[in-house]
């Protein structure tokens, strides 16, 4: 048990709940003895369970822990790159910002009956040529 622990860097008392969830022990005696095959089925089924596959015109919700469809079918798309993308939308049920990364060419199956808004990243500070308009110094020096 101690050595799964500093293993995955977790406290014994996790390892003590991964037992009581189904994580199967050698026997009953102490010390506690994992197989290591075990312990990858255990915490490879684990993951698998808690999943959710986002299918079309859904994108996840991490406080909601869901996939959701966005607030009135709207999303925004704004491609990055040639082979990245960001869809932005809105949870109908928390309000907050909920975002899925696509591939803007898998971008018709991914969206499903979304009504979709599709733009052009802005440019970073450092692929600019001209000055950031925001900058509150003058040429002249103070005001």
């Amino acid at each position: 048990m101690e050595e799964v622990s500093r293993l995955f860097r977790v406290h014994k008392n996790t390892v003590r709940n991964w037992l009581r969830q189904g994580l199967t022990a050698i026997d009953e005696q102490r010390p506690t003895v994992i197989r290591g095959v075990e312990l990858r089925r255990f915490l490879t089924d684990r993951r698998a369970r808690s999943k959710h596959m986002c299918g079309p015109g859904r994108i996840y919700c991490l406080p909601c822990r869901a996939p959701k469809v966005p607030a009135g079918r709207m999303a925004d798309c704004i491609a990055m790159s040639p082979t990245t993308a960001t869809l932005h939308g809105i949870c109908p049920d928390c309000n907050r910002m909920i975002y899925r990364r696509v591939n803007p060419r898998n971008l018709d199956t991914v969206r499903g009956d979304l009504d979709v808004t599709i733009t052009q990243a802005r440019l970073r500070i450092e692929e600019t040529a001209e000055p950031n308009v925001n900058c509150d110094s003058t040429e002249g020096g103070h005001r």
